[in-house]
């Protein structure tokens, strides 16, 4: 009787790797590196003949403290833990977060799914379970380091606000930025205008958004008019062409808070063109504060 033996072949799968880059800022020297640094790691990850390309995600002018803003890192995230990924590679814990308890429960939720990070500056392999400790110190300097950065930055602000050359990165409805210096657009200064025109002959909010709209304005989306924007318009001292700076600020946990006094505000007058008059303006805010006190005393003669 013949024996038959039976040969079997074990196929290795290729490792799976991505590459995680971020830069906190839009500035075009910091795209530049975002650049170099996607093409090194694909370059990289491609030059290994036992690793297949799972690509790159990145995230350009995201702050590392908040781990929901960044979109590529939710989206690195989601396809390793949909096993679409083996390895990820990262320059450093900083980039990676910086916050030792999201660090730590993202690299032990990967690990669950046999999900592993190489961090490069750091040269840890999170496969190595005793370098937890090591990971879990080096995320607290990160996060420190975070904390010395954020607080020069906001002097770095503050300052400026004092000089008044601060520009905001939210562009108010009615102007364009070119070269650093607010522009009116003609189209939307007219629908400011009819707003506070509206306001200082004592329209509430809800009427004058039933007009401008009934009159055919959209908003910079092309969508009709929402109270709380017309609300947002009426209250904005910037039409005035003054600017008031710090109206909120980022506490301690990076939560953003009005400014109730715990920080100096800065005023600024003629800090760029306008779009109605201080006298305009006044007029509108006066109509508010009469029609609120109105409001007011009916709801008390109404409780009592």
């Amino acid at each position: 009787m013949k024996n038959v033996q039976v040969i079997t072949q074990t196929v290795q799968r290729k490792l799976r790797v991505a590459a995680y880059c971020r830069v906190s800022t839009s500035q075009a020297e910091q795209l530049d590196s975002l650049d170099n640094q996607r093409q090194h790691y694909e370059d990289y990850i491609r030059s290994h003949t036992d690793w297949q390309y799972a690509g790159i995600y990145y995230d350009k002018g995201i702050t590392g403290t908040s781990m929901e803003k960044r979109k590529g890192f939710c989206q690195l995230l989601d396809a390793a833990m949909n096993g679409q990924i083996d390895l990820i590679l990262v320059k450093s814990i900083s980039r990676f977060a910086r916050n030792t308890i999201d660090c730590l429960r993202t690299i032990r939720a990967l690990a669950q799914k046999r999900v592993y990070i190489i961090f490069e500056q750091e040269q840890i392999y999170t496969r190595q379970l005793e370098d937890e400790f090591l990971v879990s110190i080096l995320s607290a300097l990160a996060e420190s380091e975070s904390e010395s950065i954020s607080a020069n930055t906001k002097w770095g602000i503050r300052q400026s606000f004092k000089k008044g050359t601060y520009r905001s990165s939210i562009l108010p409805y009615g102007y364009d930025i070119r070269e650093g210096e607010l522009i009116i657009l003609p189209h939307e200064a007219i629908v400011v205008q009819e707003i506070f025109a509206l306001a200082a002959v004592g329209c509430g909010p809800y009427i004058i958004t039933e007009t401008i709209n009934s009159m055919g304005f959209r908003t910079r989306k092309g969508k009709k008019w929402h109270v709380n924007s017309v609300k947002f318009i009426m209250r904005n001292e910037k039409y005035t062409g003054d600017a008031l700076f710090q109206k909120s600020f980022n506490d301690s946990n990076y939560h953003n808070r009005r400014n109730c006094g715990e920080l100096p505000m800065y005023y600024h007058t003629n800090h760029h063109t306008a779009i109605i008059s201080r006298e305009t303006f006044l007029m509108a805010q006066l109509a508010c504060q009469k029609r609120a006190q109105k409001t007011y005393h009916k709801m008390k003669a109404w409780w009592q």
